[in-house]
């Protein structure tokens, strides 16, 4: 009874600016935006965990990433000054964020916050 969007469908990589602007700010859904790099150790735990996360909410919210060495740009604009950041999205404005790793019942409740709200 599971639909396409459950497992990897629901996490894509963020490919240029304009992929950003397509498919985050104009997401009919709310997305999670995990601004990670590759030689960020707790990005490396805090992303497979929030994949995880994300999928057991069945498509109602999907993820994004973004690498900070590769999309500059991006992490300025959305003045992320650390990684692991985390902003939550909705209708293009950002609504939620924080920075850091988090378990998985504080993932769980922000993911609730931003599909509820």
């Amino acid at each position: 009874a599971f639909g396409t969007s459950v497992g990897r469908g629901s996490t894509f990589n963020v490919q240029d600016g304009s992929d950003f602007q397509d498919r985050v700010v104009n997401s009919p859904k709310p997305v999670v935006v995990d601004f990670h790099a590759q030689w960020c150790g707790p990005c490396k735990i805090l992303g497979p965990r929030l994949e995880k996360m994300v999928a057991k909410q069945e498509g109602k919210v999907v993820m994004a990433k973004v690498d900070i060495d590769d999309h500059t740009d991006l992490a300025i604009e959305y003045e992320v000054s650390a990684v692991p950041t985390v902003l939550a999205m909705k209708n293009g404005d950002v609504v939620d964020k924080f920075v850091g790793i988090k378990d998985e019942d504080q993932l769980e409740a922000f993911l609730k916050k931003l599909i509820g709200a």
